[in-house]
C-alpha cells in the first residue's frame, strides 16, 4: 500500500525546512558573476549568480541593499555572503544576500568610479562651467574641521601671504555620515549671504573611508553649483575625490589651497613697484617730447614773424577771390548760351514765325484755329491772319485730299 499523498506546498515546506536546517547553508560566501540584474521600485535587488557552469537566483531586500555603496551591474564579479532558502511558492531555491562587495576590488572603489562616470556625463566637470579665481580676494571662506592640522595650516599660510584678507571659518564634520549634510549646508550659507569671494573646501589626508564624505554626491552638486569660486584641498596629492573635479580649482593640499586663494603680498608690492616705474618713464618720455615741440614752436618763423602768416593768408584770400570770380563770369556765360539755345527753340516753334515766312492761319468766328476741312463747310465765315493783319472770308465751298 502506497503512502499517503501530500501537497506541493507541504512538499516545498519540508525542502525549506532540510535546507534551512543545514548550518552550512545559514552562512555561506559565494562568488559569481551578475546577471539579469534588476533594481526593483521597492528598493529590493533581484538577480542571477552564475559561474561557467551553473547558476543560482539571488535576492538582495531593501534593508540591506541600501547599505551596498555601489550599483551593482551585469558582468560584475562579487562576493556576496548570505543564506540558502527556499521559495515555497515557487519551490526554487535561492541565495537570499545579506551583503555584497566587488571580488577584488573594493567596493568604495566602484562607487566612486560609477559616480564620477555619472557626473561626468552631466557635464559637472567640464571646465568650460569652472570659474576663475578672484586675484585679490578680501574675504577667504573655510569649510573644515576646526581642529587638526589642515585648518592651522590655511589660516597661516593666508595671513602670511596677505594679512589683508578676512578668514571666514564655518566648522564641520569632515567625516562620517553627518559630514555631507554639514558640507553642504556651508556652501549654501556662504553662497546665500555671500561674505566670501573664494571658498576652500577640504581636510587633511587620511584612508578613502576617512575621504568618503567629499565623495557623497549632494556635496558635488552643492560645489559644483556654487556662485563663490570654490577650492577643493582634501588629503595629500596621491588623495583624488569627486569634490576635486566638481570644483573650480583642485588644490594638493590644505596648505596649496591657501597659496592658490590669496596672491603674495610681496609679489604684489613688486608688481606695483613695477608698474609706477612704468608710469614714471613714461611721464619723463612725454615731458621731454612736450619739450621738444615746445621748443621747435618757439624757434618757427611765425612766432618770430606773425606777418609772414598774415601775408600767407592775404595771398590765399586773394587767389580764392580770383578762382571766385573766374567761375562765377564762366558760370554766366554758361547761362547765356544755354538761354539762347532755348530761345531758338522757341522760335522754332512759335506759329507767328511760320506765319512771317508767308503762310496764314485760319480760325473759325469763335477763335478756334482750324486744322482739318472737316471744322468748315459752305457759308462758315473764318477769320485769316496774316503776319501784319486779319480778314474775314466766307467759305464758299470746301474740298478735302485723299490720303
Amino acid at each position: 500500500m502506497s503512502a499517503e499523498p501530500i501537497s506541493i506546498t507541504q512538499l516545498n515546506d519540508y525542502v525549506k525546512t532540510l535546507i534551512e536546517s543545514d548550518s552550512k547553508l545559514a552562512d555561506v560566501y559565494v562568488k559569481g558573476e551578475i546577471s539579469n540584474f534588476k533594481f526593483h521600485t521597492t528598493g529590493h535587488f533581484y538577480f542571477t549568480l552564475k559561474d561557467e557552469t551553473s547558476l543560482i537566483r539571488s535576492v538582495m531586500f531593501r534593508s540591506s541593499a541600501s547599505r551596498v555603496p555601489f550599483v551593482p551591474e551585469n558582468g560584475m564579479v562579487v562576493l556576496c555572503r548570505g543564506r540558502v532558502s527556499v521559495f515555497t511558492r515557487d519551490g526554487q531555491y535561492q541565495l537570499y544576500v545579506d551583503s555584497m562587495e566587488p571580488y577584488g576590488v573594493g567596493s568604495l572603489y566602484i562607487a566612486f568610479e560609477q559616480l564620477k562616470k555619472k557626473l561626468e556625463s552631466e557635464g559637472l566637470f567640464s571646465d568650460s562651467r569652472k570659474k576663475p579665481l578672484p586675484k585679490t580676494p578680501t574675504r577667504v571662506g573655510l569649510i573644515t574641521s576646526p581642529t587638526g592640522a589642515a585648518v592651522r595650516d590655511m589660516i597661516n599660510v593666508t595671513g602670511r601671504r596677505f594679512p589683508f584678507a578676512k578668514i571666514i571659518l564655518y566648522p564641520v564634520l569632515v567625516q562620517g555620515p553627518d559630514a555631507p549634510p554639514q558640507l553642504i549646508e556651508a556652501l549654501d550659507y556662504f553662497n546665500r549671504e555671500r561674505c566670501a569671494d573664494v571658498l576652500i573646501i577640504g581636510r587633511g589626508g587620511g584612508s578613502i573611508e576617512d575621504l568618503w564624505a567629499f565623495n557623497d554626491e549632494g556635496v558635488a552638486r552643492a560645489v559644483a553649483a556654487s556662485e563663490i569660486p570654490v577650492i577643493s584641498a582634501v588629503g595629500h596629492e596621491t588623495d583624488f575625490t569627486i569634490c576635486d573635479f566638481a570644483a573650480d580649482k583642485r588644490a594638493p593640499t590644505p596648505s596649496a589651497a591657501a597659496e592658490l586663494a590669496v596672491p603674495d603680498t610681496d609679489r604684489l608690492k613688486q608688481q606695483f613697484l613695477n608698474v609706477i616705474k612704468r608710469e614714471a618713464t613714461l611721464v619723463k618720455q612725454k615731458l621731454i617730447s612736450t619739450k621738444e615741440r615746445l621748443n621747435r614752436f618757439s624757434t618757427s618763423k611765425v612766432l618770430l614773424d606773425p606777418g609772414i602768416m598774415i601775408d600767407d593768408r592775404r595771398m590765399l584770400t586773394v587767389m580764392a577771390s580770383e578762382r571766385l570770380y573766374r567761375a562765377e563770369d564762366k558760370n554766366v556765360e554758361n547761362a547765356r548760351s544755354r538761354f539762347s539755345a532755348l530761345t531758338g527753340r522757341l522760335d522754332a516753334l512759335n506759329p507767328l514765325s511760320v506765319i512771317s515766312r508767308g503762310y496764314s492761319a485760319v480760325y473759325l468766328g469763335d477763335g478756334t484755329l482750324v486744322k482739318s476741312v472737316d471744322q468748315m463747310s459752305k457759308g462758315s465765315r473764318i477769320v485769316l491772319r496774316t503776319s501784319d493783319g486779319e480778314a474775314d472770308a466766307l467759305v464758299e465751298n470746301t474740298r478735302k485730299f485723299a490720303k
